[in-house]
């Protein structure tokens, strides 16, 4: 289900979106959006601003490099267009209200559910959205065509920030899925059940049994 190459980009993925979160609110802490909002030092990463900046970057390349691979793969291999579509927004519902009332089922862990799948795709639209407001505001001179799309600084840094809560929010919602199916964090350390090449399937050859 999760091969090798795959299961590494997932963890590092995980690791550098903490960085950048964690150090992304010391930076906003130096100059805040919402003045009633503050973020802890005990929750933050880096002693100082320029610290927590030299973090971000660091966090930046890890998720830069390492998305450009998971993009690469994922569509190259097919593995977006199998498990992430179509999304029906009469099935996202259902398991919405599933998850909330604890009753959410996952039995068969090679296909993702509706709300697995939108969480997916719009977590990837979200990143790729924080990178373009990062590079403008990181060098907004540079990027100038790219700042004025986002309506100006400022407004470039309030869309980064919204970003960043909905990649924690994601976060939160994919930590507790998983936890609602323990299998699936075993499922992404080990690899999980096994499933049928593209190929076989194509060909309609039977697909061997899940090893659960």
């Amino acid at each position: 289900m999760h091969p090798l190459p795959l299961r590494i980009m997932h963890w590092a993925n995980a690791i550098a979106m903490v960085i950048m979160i964690g150090s992304g609110w010391k930076i906003y802490n130096d100059e805040v959006i919402f003045g009633f909002l503050h973020f802890p030092q005990a929750i933050v990463l880096g002693i100082w601003a320029q610290h927590g900046l030299q973090w971000h970057f660091f966090g930046m390349w890890i998720l830069v490099i390492n998305g450009l691979a998971y993009l690469a793969y994922g569509i190259a291999t097919g593995r977006f267009a199998r498990l992430f579509f179509p999304i029906r927004p009469r099935e996202v519902a259902q398991e919405m209200i599933a998850a909330l009332t604890f009753r959410l089922k996952h039995a068969d862990l090679t296909h993702y559910n509706a709300v697995q799948k939108l969480l997916y795709v719009g977590v990837i639209a979200i990143v790729v959205v924080q990178v373009a407001s990062g590079l403008a505001i990181w060098k907004p001179v540079q990027f100038s065509g790219l700042l004025a799309l986002f309506g100006g600084f400022q407004a470039a840094r309030l869309v980064h920030f919204l970003g960043m809560a909905a990649i924690a929010g994601f976060m939160v919602v994919h930590v507790a899925l998983a936890l609602l199916v323990p299998r699936t964090i075993l499922a992404m350390l080990t690899g999980g059940p096994r499933v049928p090449a593209p190929e076989q399937a194509a060909d309609g050859a039977p697909a061997p049994k899940p090893l659960h």
